[in-house]
């Protein structure tokens, strides 16, 4: 792990292999106010960011979290005595609401001394920061990933952050947003013309991420219309499913919730709409045959 240097002044920070708690970060370096983009699951793994930014520029100013989930905002706290946290209003919502529970599902990982640092500037529909060697747009989407998504976009460098919106060698999720937001969330990044793509997990690559993304969703929504119509389960469709192209990705267990997600908008719920995340969770371990791995 290191921080790999995309773009004059931009770097990538990538957390092999890009599974479970394994999530990307960016930093954006300004001799004033440069930009940290998301954190990391535990208390070490944060640490090791910290020193990886310690190494290439000064503190960070701004801590951007992309969406409320923990191994994306769980190591803010180890950033806040410099940085002020931003994040959409929404997604500050969710983190209070959900606090430290993603630890629950993993207790055996090490997540050390870990507090959630909530943001302390949000905002509604989108927001600009001015660094001072660039300029780094915050960007509201979703629900797609979550009930609301932000990507950075720094226009002058064509780089774009995306988050969980976007994964590079792994299933898509969304567990707590939307099929059909996700294939509009997916427009809206390719209308950026992005050039470098830093997805929330995986290896960092180009405008070929958002293609993948559209044919995995679109394929899901027909299998989900298939599946439905001959009357299975979300559960029964996936464990009869034939993955084809999508079973090289990591964490394919992800199937089962997305069907959820299908399914639900098939019957005409909202985007977003609440869902029994216990059940798509559950349903989830059954069909892998255990809870999926997690090495944070």
């Amino acid at each position: 792990m290191g921080l790999d240097e995309i773009a004059d002044g931009v770097f990538a920070y990538v957390q092999p292999d890009g599974g479970w708690c394994l999530n990307n970060a960016g930093y954006i370096a300004s001799d004033d106010r440069p930009v940290l983009v998301d954190t990391a699951a535990t208390h070490d793994r944060a640490l090791a960011l910290k020193r990886a930014v310690a190494g290439v520029g000064p503190a960070p100013r701004f801590v951007v979290n992309t969406h409320s989930h923990g191994d994306h905002t769980f190591g803010n706290s180890l950033f806040t005595d410099r940085a002020v946290v931003v994040a959409h209003e929404t997604t500050g919502v969710e983190m209070e609401t959900v606090g430290l529970h993603l630890t629950t599902l993993w207790p055996d990982v090490c997540w050390g001394d870990l507090s959630v640092e909530l943001p302390g500037l949000t905002f509604r529909d989108g927001l600009r920061l001015h660094t001072g060697t660039a300029q780094v747009d915050l960007i509201a989407l979703g629900p797609a990933h979550t009930a609301v998504d932000t990507v950075v976009w720094l226009p002058g460098q064509r780089v774009l952050f995306a988050g969980d919106l976007l994964m590079s060698g792994a299933t898509p999720f969304c567990l707590m947003g939307s099929i059909s937001g996700s294939l509009e969330a997916v427009a809206a990044m390719r209308a950026l013309g992005p050039r470098t793509i830093v997805a929330g997990h995986g290896p960092v690559a180009g405008p070929e991420l958002l293609d993948t993304a559209e044919r995995y969703f679109r394929w899901l929504q027909d299998l989900a219309r298939d599946t439905a119509a001959a009357g299975l389960s979300p559960l029964e469709a996936a464990r009869e499913t034939d993955l084809g192209e999508w079973a090289g990705l990591l964490d394919s267990e992800r199937l089962v919730p997305n069907l959820h997600r299908a399914y639900a908008e098939l019957r005409g719920a909202e985007p977003g709409a609440a869902l029994d995340i216990g059940e798509m969770f559950s349903d989830m371990v059954a069909f892998h045959g255990r809870l999926p791995a997690c090495h944070a």
